[in-house]
Order: C-alpha cells, then structure tokens, then sequence
C-alpha cells in the first residue's frame, strides 16, 4: 500500500486529474461504485420523508429491505458496474445512504461533513475505505457541515451544489465552492428549503443534457440557468418528489436506475428513449432515501 494521501488539492489550482478514480458528469458510462452498508439500517426520525412515511402507517420490514437491496446490487453488476461496499458500523443507522459522507470530483474524492448527530460518525470509515483503495483525497469539508447529496458533477466543467444552511451549510458550500473555482470550473449554488433534504430530491440528470426536475419545488431562477445551458427537463410532479421519485441514478449511454414505485419518471424516460431497469425499492425510500442517495459513483467514463 502506498502512503495514503490526505490533500493531493493544489491550493492555487491546475490539480491534476485522478484517474481512474474520478468523474465529469454525472451521466457518463458508471464503472466503480460505492455502495452503504444496510446491516444496521432502520428508518429514522431525522427527517420529514421517513415521519411522513411512519404518519400513514408504513412498517419497515428488514427481510423485505434485504431482498431488495440485493436486486439493486445485481442490477448494478448486470449492467457491469464494480461494486465496492463500506464495512458496517453498528453505530451508524444510515451508513447505507453512501452518497452523503463523500463526494467524487474529476481530481479525486472529498470526505464531507455530516449535520445529523447519528451521521457525524461516517467520516471514520470511508476514510478508512479510501484508504484500502489507495484512492488520495482531494481534501476534507473542515468549515461546516455538507452531504454529497447537495452535490452533483452536473457535466463537464460543471457543479450544480444546493444548500439549505443545514444538511449543507453555507460555509461548507462555500469552502468546496472556492476549492472548485480554483479549478476552472463553473460552481452554481442553488439555496432551498430544509424539507426536501437535499437537492437530489429533486434534480437528477439522466443523459447528456436531460434531467428530471420537479419544477413546482424549484426556483425559476434555477429552471432558467438550466434552459441557458440547453439542459431539457422531464417535468416530474410535486407528488412524485414526496415518494423520492427524482432520486435516480444515471448508468450511462442512456441507461437509468429508478425505483419501480417511481412510475411517472419512469415512463416518461422510456418515452425520451432511456433504457429504464426498476427494482423495488419501496423499504429505503420510505425512510428518506432512494437508490441516488444509497451510491457514491467513484469512477465514470468521461462524457
């Protein structure tokens, strides 16, 4: 193992990029991903999809979980993705959501900053894991809290990052947003409301230059910076977004993971012409998380 590399970011920018670990879109083909634990999974109070779920009497089924879980797995294999899972903490209920505690940039991955206090804990065993890898970080968020689930390599020389001051802070956006800039990148910042979460529940690209947004829960201001970068958006209702019907992960050459319950996504993709694979994923996103949520991609084809 060589010597684990805790900042290979150059303060003045121009750093190199890491490959084979590392991405510029989030739609190019998907060849390595980072998969959380569901040892220890249970649903949580912490946020307002998995109380609504438990206020109309849904009951989690740690059986069903696991059927479920494996179907995505293979979905992931058949579609000749290298899965790669962190080693469980019996400590950290949602350790499965993987997307949260680091994010991958095209010069390598950074380790993130959990707000929940039964998340904070996430740092100690994805470093670890990058680490095994021999994966050197690009850096570590230090000033305030921010999850990889406000993240997204949107296309190249692009990052679209959202924030709500809490899951993602102003001053952790702004660290990563001044390491990004350095970089030569574009860094567009897009503030919203604690509800939702994060922005993936609500934004997702799926092709070169076709997302699905739930327009009745964003901001003109941010459909139209999408409109200006000839970005095409599959509207998807406001209904949709409450049983994380957006939170879908692009495998590349127009292929999509989406849930099975998210049906409106998932015909309107076939009708633009997206392979659509569907596992039932119904026990993670009633307790706030879908398949985005649950995968760090570590390493994509360049789009």
């Amino acid at each position: 193992m060589n010597a684990f590399t805790f900042k290979r970011r150059l303060d003045g920018g121009n750093t190199p990029r890491l490959q084979p670990w590392s991405m510029d879109s989030e739609y190019g083909v998907l060849k390595d991903v980072l998969i959380g634990p569901m040892d220890h999974y249970s649903w949580q109070t912490g946020n307002a999809m998995s109380r609504r779920s438990m206020r109309l009497g849904r009951q989690f089924d740690i059986a069903v979980a696991k059927q479920q879980y494996q179907q995505m797995l293979d979905i992931y294999r058949q579609c000749g993705v290298n899965t790669h899972l962190l080693k469980p903490d019996e400590q950290l209920p949602y350790q499965l959501y993987a997307r949260d505690s680091s994010v991958m940039t095209p010069w390598g991955p950074v380790v993130t900053q959990m707000f929940s206090p039964w998340r904070r804990g996430e740092w100690a065993e994805i470093i670890k894991f990058y680490q095994g890898m021999d994966i050197p970080l690009y850096d570590i968020i230090t000033a305030g809290s921010f999850e990889g689930g406000d993240f997204m390599v949107l296309e190249p020389g692009v990052i679209l990052c959202g924030y709500t001051g809490e899951r993602t802070s102003e001053a952790g956006l702004k660290q990563m947003q001044a390491w990004i800039e350095a970089e030569g990148w574009e860094f567009k910042s897009y503030q919203f409301d604690p509800y939702f979460l994060h922005l993936d529940v609500k934004v997702a690209m799926l092709s070169e230059k076709l997302a699905a947004v739930c327009t009745q829960a964003v901001e003109d201001e941010l459909l139209d910076w999408f409109k200006d970068r000839g970005i095409e958006i599959i509207d998807i209702s406001y209904r949709s977004v409450l049983e994380l019907g957006v939170n879908v992960v692009a495998l590349g050459n127009d292929r999509v993971l989406i849930p099975a319950q998210s049906t409106e996504l998932i015909e309107k993709s076939k009708a633009h012409g997206l392979e659509v694979f569907a596992p039932d994923m119904s026990m993670f996103t009633s307790g706030g998380g879908g398949v985005h949520c649950m995968c760090q991609p570590l390493s994509r084809e360049d789009a």
